[in-house]
């Protein structure tokens, strides 16, 4: 098409009648071109592709009023749009990444400038403007050929954050995706104003995060901080600050201010403030290189060689002029700084670069005359004098100084995380297909949005490349130590390294003097185990400890609370444990001597049964009344049998057993003697009155009347049976000193003091009504009857209860009650069946063995001479010398 034919659709004013085109001028508040008019630099760097994305950097510095750029940039500029190139080299040229499908590029120069960047960018949302071509015409009536933009996909930058900001708002709005290198403002992090902005460099909040991590491993929670005046340092301090907050455990004693231009003794006055709170030893130090200079000479002007810690800044890092001449100060010091790696493939590929092999980078002769101080001819213009010819014979880093610019890294980094977001959505939406398929054209933003959020592969420093869900790639930062002592090299040593979370070697730090010991900078120190915090009012990492006591462990660092009923407080008070469980065993000496006692009283008892049964039929068992005598027997033996009940391990057989026999033997024995003693004062008295004998006086109806008086025991008990069924308890309260390490459960049976004092309470009935009337019948003579054993059987067994009572219920507050209870009740009830024994039994046992002559039969006597004896008898107050009283009292029973 000739030059009379061609029309543009840039020339018409119609352009800017679509609202991007408005909104366009509204934000820049310039025409697309304008700038652009006024400067004769190229404007982009253009390679065709399957796939295009856009890059933007500062190729240029920020020009002066009125124009938009300036001079050539070397480093940030040149070396980072190279690394792009790179990348895409690489990428091209692998058959494993986007196979069949060749990346394109177009680069802009951003100037260094926001609001020229945001021009610049236009040209990326070219493809997405709906154009009104409507009122343009060429010159022969024919439509105007306008040609198609290439779409740009994606966009690989910008440098500053500014820019990145700028550009960011607009991207959004056509929905392109945004991967920056270099911009590291915590703004950008903000996913609901920059959701399609995604960085492969941390953002600066990381690296207060990064501090406050270091300052927790090392056990601080009370350090200072020190900031420089100015963006830098009051903005690190604040998200310091705020992040200690949030992750709480960490006090800031003070927050200090170094002045832009401090006064004569300005840090003095700073270290002097810096020891009001001297447990404050932990310095956090955003500053720049002088003011930490300075901060290290006040301190150690004031003799504080080796007291402060202080945790420096990128600004610090390993950098040796703040410590310079200081290096006993700033001894232990731990610095940050991010990390980088030198690409070796990026320097064999930028050195080899030459005006001959490089035409596609239309800045790169702009370098090459920056780089080697020279000028390149061009046609029609004149040559400078006093500046040599370029021969283009010279080449990078032998006839120049060369220095890999740190950010390439990042830039590599960049185009791979687009390339693989791409090569993840080819795979999802084109499977088996050679190229790009009709669902990736064009590429959806939104969804490559997705995918590029998901990558995560290793990068070019072989570290892993990944986004979190605002579009922030991890922090990746080195952690240093300036050490002096035990290293061949005094100075700056790797500790560790930060990468969303630390990574800290402690047994590689070393402090002032050489010690390993991580000081401590704490406000107050921990806690014994067992010891609360009692937090200090509006200071919350300072506190008093106090002891948890008695039966209280520590439920948490703030509150102590009580044990459960069945346990106790562990011996250092943090947790609980199971109180031990007793029983009355039967090697205590509790339980010796009842069992002692009652071993012998059961083999007396059972001995006396023997013999009577041998000589049932003699005149002695016979005149004792053999029927009533073996019940007294078996509730003698009952009261002997019960000891080993109450020693016994409780169960629920056990403690029916218990309930049972208790209260039977006792009941047994006093119901077989009440009767006895009832028959005699009955005989006596009927016999002051008449010769005919009372009723009830044979030895039928003298066991009627016992059993009678057992079933009331017997029914009592059974009722208690089905009231309350037997079982068993674990008694905490019985045993539980002041001090908790000697308490202790109490197996035991369900019965109370109360429980068992009813029990007993029929049996004690007996005894005392037995009692009665045995004093009622103490004139009956000797010769006649066994009032008077069974009188002193009760007089004593009365005297053994008394005693039994203030033991028993004496006991109620020792910490042994069940076994001296037990004891007491056991040995009282032994006590008071030996008595028995020994008054009715063994006299009778002792004659029948030892002297047979005198068990022989005497004569019989009426029931009249039987009461005109006992009334002389009473008349003469005289002793009876006869020993055989009972058999003469039986025969005349008999007899009747």
């Amino acid at each position: 098409m000739t030059s009379s034919h061609q029309c543009s659709w840039f020339s018409s004013p119609s352009r800017y009648r679509t609202w991007p085109g408005l909104l366009w001028i509204l934000l820049v508040g310039v025409s697309p071109g304008s700038w652009a008019q006024q400067s004769t630099q190229p404007q982009s760097i253009k390679i065709e592709g399957d796939i295009t994305l856009g890059g933007l950097f500062p190729v240029h510095s920020r020009g002066p009023a009125g124009v938009p750029c300036g001079e050539i940039k070397r480093e940030k500029g040149i070396h980072r749009l190279e690394a792009m190139l790179y990348a895409l080299d690489q990428i091209n040229s692998d058959p494993d990444l986007l196979p069949n499908i060749t990346l394109g590029v177009r680069i802009l120069d951003t100037c260094s400038r926001d609001t020229y960047a945001l021009e610049q960018s236009l040209t990326f949302v070219q493809a997405l403007i709906q154009k009104d071509t409507s009122d343009v015409r060429c010159s022969n009536g024919e439509p105007p050929i306008i040609p198609k933009p290439e779409r740009v996909v994606g966009v690989i930058g910008a440098s500053g954050s500014s820019v990145s900001i700028m550009v960011a708002n607009v991207l959004r709005l056509f929905a392109i995706p945004q991967i920056s290198y270099a911009s590291t403002a915590p703004e950008l992090s903000d996913n609901s104003r920059y959701e399609f902005f995604s960085r492969v460099v941390p953002p600066d909040s990381y690296q207060a995060q990064a501090m406050v991590d270091i300052v927790k491993a090392m056990g601080w929670n009370y350090v200072s901080t020190l900031a420089s005046e100015g963006n830098y340092g009051e903005s690190g301090v604040d998200a310091f600050i705020q992040i200690s907050r949030e992750a709480g455990g960490l006090c800031i004693a003070q927050s200090i201010k170094i002045p832009r231009e401090p006064r004569p003794g300005e840090f003095d006055k700073i270290v002097k403030r810096l020891m009001e709170t001297s447990n404050a030893r932990g310095v956090i130090i955003f500053a720049n290189e002088d003011d930490i200079k300075r901060v290290l000479q006040a301190a150690k002007k004031a003799n504080l060689t080796g007291h402060f810690l202080f945790v420096g800044s990128d600004s610090w890092g390993a950098k040796n002029s703040p410590v310079q001449d200081q290096e006993e100060v700033a001894e232990g010091a731990v610095t940050i700084l991010p990390k980088r790696a030198s690409i070796d493939g990026f320097d064999q590929y930028f050195t080899s670069r030459s005006l001959e092999n490089n035409r596609r980078n239309v800045w790169f002769a702009e370098f090459w005359e920056d780089d080697f101080k020279c000028k390149l001819p061009r046609p029609g213009v004149k040559y400078e004098s006093g500046r040599r010819k370029c021969t283009g014979e010279e080449r990078i880093s032998r006839d120049s100084q060369y220095e890999q610019e740190g950010k390439v890294q990042f830039v590599i980094d960049a185009v791979y995380a687009m390339a693989h977001a791409l090569h993840s959505m080819h795979l999802d939406l084109c499977p088996g297909s050679m190229g790009v398929c009709e669902k990736m054209d064009p590429v959806e933003g939104r969804m490559l949005l997705q995918y590029i959020r998901s990558v995560n592969f290793n990068g070019s420093a072989g570290t892993g490349v990944m986004f979190n869900e605002n579009g922030d790639a991890p922090g990746r930062y080195d952690i240093f130590q300036y050490q002096l002592s035990n290293v061949s090299n005094p100075g700056y040593k790797v500790i560790g390294q930060w990468t969303n979370h630390l990574r800290l070697n402690p047994e590689e730090m070393q402090w002032s003097g050489g010690d390993l010991k991580i000081p401590e900078s704490v406000c107050s120190f921990p806690c014994e185990p067992g010891e609360r915090k009692k937090m200090v009012k509006g200071v919350p990492c300072c506190w008093h400890c106090e002891l948890c006591d008695g039966y209280q462990y520590l439920l948490d660092e703030f509150t102590c609370d009580m044990c459960p009923f069945d346990m106790r407080p562990l011996k250092n008070r943090t947790g609980c444990r199971p109180t031990p469980i007793i029983k009355l065993e039967w090697s205590s000496p509790w339980a010796i001597i009842p069992v002692f006692l009652a071993i012998l009283g059961i083999l007396a008892t059972t001995g006396v049964i023997v013999t009577f049964i041998r000589f049932n039929d003699t005149p002695i068992v016979r005149a004792s009344g053999r029927e009533l005598s073996y019940v007294l027997l078996t509730g003698i033996f009952l009261i002997y049998l019960i000891t080993f009940f109450m020693i016994a391990e409780p169960s629920v057989t056990v403690c029916a057993f218990r309930r049972l026999l208790l209260g039977l033997g006792m009941c047994i024995s006093y119901s077989a003697m009440l009767t006895k003693t009832n028959r005699i004062y009955r005989i006596f008295e009927q016999g002051k009155k008449s010769v005919t004998p009372p009723k009830f006086i044979s030895p039928t109806s003298q066991l009627i009347i016992t059993f009678i008086l057992i079933s009331v025991q017997v029914l009592g008990v059974f009722i208690w049976f089905g009231v309350m069924p037997p079982h068993t308890i674990i008694d905490y309260e019985e045993q539980k000193p002041p001090n908790p390490e000697f308490a202790r459960g109490l197996l035991k049976c369900d019965m109370s003091d109360l429980s068992l004092i009813l029990c007993l309470s029929y049996s004690i009935v007996l005894m005392i009504t037995c009692t009665v009337y045995a004093i009622k019948s103490r004139g009956v003579p000797e010769t006649f009857n066994e009032a008077k054993p069974i009188g002193f059987t009760m007089y004593t067994t009365c005297i053994i209860w008394l005693a039994f009572v203030p033991i028993f219920f004496g006991t109620a507050q020792s910490t042994e009650k069940m076994f001296i209870q037990t004891t007491t009740l056991t040995v009282s009830m032994s006590l008071s069946a030996t008595v028995s024994l020994g008054m009715l039994y063994i006299p009778k046992v002792y004659v029948i063995i030892f002297h047979p002559e005198q068990n022989v039969q005497k004569r019989k006597r009426s029931f009249k001479a039987i009461v005109q004896a006992a009334t002389v008898s009473t008349h003469l107050s005289q002793k009876s010398s006869d020993k055989h009283n009972g058999e003469s009292k039986v025969e005349s029973d008999r007899s009747q």
